[in-house]
Order: C-alpha cells, then sequence, then structure tokens
C-alpha cells in the first residue's frame, strides 16, 4: 500500500495515466500519499482496503463507472469525501453524482492546483470534529460535531461530509440567512465560480435525509436559515 503521507492518503481514480501523474505529483507535493485506481472495480476495492482521506474520481470509468462506485460506498456506510471530475458539464450529471453522495465536482479541463484546493476542503471538513465539540438542537433534530453524527427523534441519519457541515453551519447560527455564495465561501472553502446550484442540491439532500423534521428554511431571493 503506498505511504499516507503525513496530510493522508488520496486515491485517484483516473483512467487516463497522464492526468493521474499530474494530479498524483501536486498531491504529493502537498503532503498527501497517492494511490491510483484506473477502473471502478479496483476504486472499490482500493477504497475498501486503504482508507484515504478522499477520493478524486472520474465519472467516465472502464467497467463500473464512478457514480456506481460512491453508491456502493454510501451503501457501505463508507462516507470518505468523493470529489467526481469529469469531462461531462451537463447539470444532470453534476447533480446525479451530488445525489449519490458526491462532495464535489470539478468539470475537466481543470487546473490541478483547484483539484489540491478542493481535496484540502474537503479534508478539512470532514475533519472537523478535531477542531470543534458542540452539541446543537432544533426540534428533532440533534447535531453532535464531536462525534460527527445527526439524529432525528433519536435515530441517527447519515450525512456526507459536506452535507454534515452545510446542516452544522447553518445551526450553528440560527436565525441568519445565509446567501449561496456565502455558503460556497464558508463551507465549502472557495469561491462562486463552482455555481450556486451545487448548494441548492446539498440543501435538497439534507432536507430529504432529515424528512418533515429539517429546520433548514428557504429565504426566497436570498439564502438558506435556520430557525431560532
Amino acid at each position: 500500500m503506498p505511504g499516507t503521507g503525513s496530510r493522508g492518503l488520496v486515491l485517484i481514480v483516473e483512467d487516463e495515466p497522464a492526468i493521474a501523474d499530474v494530479l498524483r505529483m501536486y498531491l504529493t507535493r502537498e503532503g498527501f500519499g497517492v494511490s491510483v485506481a484506473h477502473d471502478g472495480e479496483n476504486a472499490l476495492n482500493a477504497a475498501r482496503s486503504q482508507h484515504p482521506v478522499a477520493i478524486v474520481m472520474d465519472v467516465g470509468l472502464p467497467g463500473m463507472d464512478g457514480t456506481e462506485v460512491c453508491r456502493q460506498l454510501r451503501a457501505e456506510d463508507n462516507w470518505v469525501p468523493v470529489l467526481f471530475c469529469t469531462a461531462r458539464d451537463d447539470e444532470v450529471d453534476r447533480i446525479l453524482g451530488l445525489e449519490l453522495g458526491g462532495d464535489d465536482y470539478i468539470t475537466k479541463p481543470f487546473s490541478p492546483r483547484e483539484v489540491v484546493a478542493r481535496v484540502k476542503s474537503a479534508v478539512r471538513r470532514s475533519n472537523l470534529s478535531e477542531q470543534l465539540s458542540v452539541t446543537m438542537e432544533v426540534g428533532d433534530v440533534v447535531l453532535d460535531t464531536d462525534a460527527r453524527a445527526v439524529t432525528v427523534a433519536g435515530k441517527p441519519v447519515q450525512l456526507t461530509a459536506t452535507e454534515f457541515d452545510l446542516l452544522a453551519h447553518l445551526m450553528a447560527r440560527p436565525g441568519r440567512v445565509f446567501s449561496r455564495d456565502q455558503l460556497l465561501s464558508e463551507v465549502w472553502g472557495y469561491a462562486a465560480a463552482v455555481g450556486t446550484r451545487t448548494v441548492d442540491v446539498h440543501v435538497a439532500q439534507v432536507r430529504a435525509k432529515l424528512g418533515d423534521a429539517s429546520p433548514i428554511r428557504t429565504v426566497r431571493g436570498v439564502g438558506y436559515s435556520v430557525d431560532s
């Protein structure tokens, strides 16, 4: 198994060796260990055995595509951050990837530095429990930042790292209304060039998982808030 590096191991799933090599070089420079898989089946096995801190995954892979790999990982209760990289820029593909449990979506051609920045943000979000120890409660929804756990009426709800941090960010500031651009900057950690539709999809996913207990409300023309 490859060395994990000081920041942990990143699994790159990419069937184009040149792209995989460039990403490996940039991530290694930033202190990450890197493992590479070139198809979906090997990616799934690597994710299960190597315990990466993040996965950078192409969608169009030989055999099993990237969205199916992500779907199977989530079905196994594996919530490692998944960043989809793809040549497809279709809104349907983007939304599908996020709905299947992806944490981010990067369209080719991309800057390797941007990918590294996105990976760092994803790892930071998934490690947030090391920085905070707070329990928040709104109605039947209880969020524990230390355990990174969410329950509704005592029943556990599984959220991706990004979904968890979005909910935590809103619940920590009840009554405050956040624009989509603010949420992209403060939760995702980068500017709005990625598109605010990403925020809408994640909010929709959180609401679907929390059901009627969801405390997130839409402020038309502005953004989102949690009632105080």
